[in-house]
């Protein structure tokens, strides 16, 4: 029988990859376009950069939730092992 808590983990996993999908598509080209009218002031060369640093930090950010979150998992699924088990 499941717990509440197992049962509950697939949708947030789903959850957390459409937000970060979403990120990556939104925030480059906001991004690009924000900082091409109001921090470049038309250099798209600067504008793509800050687009690209943007990409990256979704990606990273996406990459360390993803591992800290396996983290908890490994921990919740191994048992600790008892005297008796030694």
């Amino acid at each position: 029988m499941l717990r509440n808590n197992e049962t509950e983990q697939p949708s947030g996993v789903l959850l957390k990859l459409m937000a970060f999908s979403v990120a990556l598509g939104v925030l480059p080209l906001s991004s690009y376009y924000g900082s091409l009218h109001y921090l470049w002031e038309g250099n798209t060369i600067y504008s793509a950069i800050t687009a690209v640093v943007a990409a990256n930090v979704v990606l990273v950010s996406y990459i360390i939730t993803a591992t800290l979150e396996e983290g908890k998992a490994s921990k919740a699924g191994s048992p600790s092992e008892t005297r008796k088990e030694r």
